[in-house]
């Protein structure tokens, strides 16, 4: 049986990586790009990031049909990222869309060894994408199409998502299934403004699979919870304070808003999935609904990380979530697809950039068999 296409569309950028020498680059203090300061750093990786470049090229090293959806500009950066991505196929770069005059989006992502990455970001031409820049052509035999980051894409976001809206139900009326993926908002910009629960009651009864982390998600939903917790977190850092019956809340009101599976993402803890008790509105998920409907239907389970040597965290959470989806459209149970996300997740931070550590399929399935331990400290449920 042919492999089912996948088409993941949205936010693409070139990143540009500097070599750190140690997690002491970045200061408690906050000494890095502080004004006046100098911090020394190795020569710089440039790879391409964003939905499209991360969780469709994991999905491709994964060994799965792939097509590619973005927007560049006719600018050096836009050659650039066409360049990269069009080394792993020339077909990749098929469906992109270079936009005359327009600047491509970049970002600079510090990642020390040992510590979360950090981003200085311009959205460049993803600000400009529209529904009508994935025409039918691209969704036409596509079993599933991904939407990465409306959270950096100004007229994805606009108007309750009203374009998001437009394109996730387009396609499902075409057949296929839908999968949804955000970022953090920054509180200071035009997105961290934006009422984001009346965007997702919008759009995510046309969404299949909802795959945030929990940061997000408690910015657009719980922004009481989410301050309250960063005051009481040592360093910013809220994943320890979250438990169970925090997740069941959040996951309960997004399966309420008419998503059918609920992944949520915990940085070093894993991550949770919550499912449906809906029976109509799990098998309708379209082309990728489960094989065996009732080992999905109202599911809950924690995913533990599995134990590696962390080079860079840059892209984890894309190729967590190509993990899953590559999981669920081979057929796995919830759980199983739960145990690939996460082992694809830590294949991809043995490596500086977004993609690059992310291993065949089979490999990554043998290397689960050998025994490879997972961490302790998961989110008991």
């Amino acid at each position: 049986m042919p492999e089912k296409t996948i088409v993941v569309a949205g936010h693409i950028c070139l990143d540009i990586i500097p070599g750190m020498r140690g997690a002491g680059a970045v200061c408690p203090g906050g000494g890095l790009l502080a004004p006046g300061s100098l911090t020394e750093c190795g020569s710089a990786t440039i790879a391409t990031g964003g939905a499209v470049s991360n969780t469709g090229l994991a999905l491709h090293r994964l060994g799965l049909p792939v097509r590619l959806v973005g927007k560049v500009g006719d600018d050096l950066f836009g050659r650039g990222v066409l360049a990269v991505i069009g080394r792993h196929g020339r077909r990749l770069v098929a469906g992109m869309t270079v936009a005359r005059g327009a600047t491509t989006s970049y970002s600079l992502v510090v990642s020390p060894p040992g510590a979360d990455r950090a981003f200085v970001h311009c959205p460049g031409a993803n600000a400009d994408f529209l529904a009508a820049d994935v025409p039918d052509r691209a969704l036409r035999g596509a079993a599933l199409l991904h939407f990465g980051y409306p959270t950096l894409m100004r007229r994805m976001y606009e108007r309750n998502g009203t374009e998001s809206g437009k394109l996730l139900l387009r396609a499902k009326r075409m057949g296929l299934t839908t999968s949804l993926d955000m970022t953090l908002p920054d509180p200071a910009s035009e997105s961290g403004r934006v009422n984001w629960r009346s965007y997702l009651a919008r759009v995510l009864p046309a969404v299949d699979v909802f795959l945030p982390s929990i940061e997000e998600i408690l910015f657009m939903l719980e922004r009481l919870t989410y301050e309250r917790l960063r005051r009481r977190a040592k360093d910013g850092n809220i994943l320890p304070l979250v438990d169970g019956a925090l997740l069941r809340k959040v996951s309960g009101e997004l399966l309420r808003l008419g998503a059918a599976v609920v992944v949520l993402k915990l940085g070093d803890r894993g991550l949770y999935l919550r499912t449906t008790a809906d029976w109509p509105r799990l098998v309708a998920m379209g082309e990728c609904a489960p094989r065996d409907p009732a080992g999905w239907l109202d599911r809950e389970c924690a995913a533990p990380c599995f134990k590696v040597k962390v080079v860079g965290t840059n892209g984890s959470g894309d190729c967590t979530i190509a993990g899953f989806l590559a999981g669920m459209v081979r057929g796995l149970s919830a759980e199983e697809s739960a145990r690939m996300a996460v082992a694809v997740g830590a294949c991809n931070v043995e490596a500086p950039d977004a993609w690059s550590g992310v291993r065949p399929w089979s490999e990554v399935q043998r290397r689960i068999r050998s025994g490879w331990r997972q961490r302790p400290g998961t989110i008991r449920l």
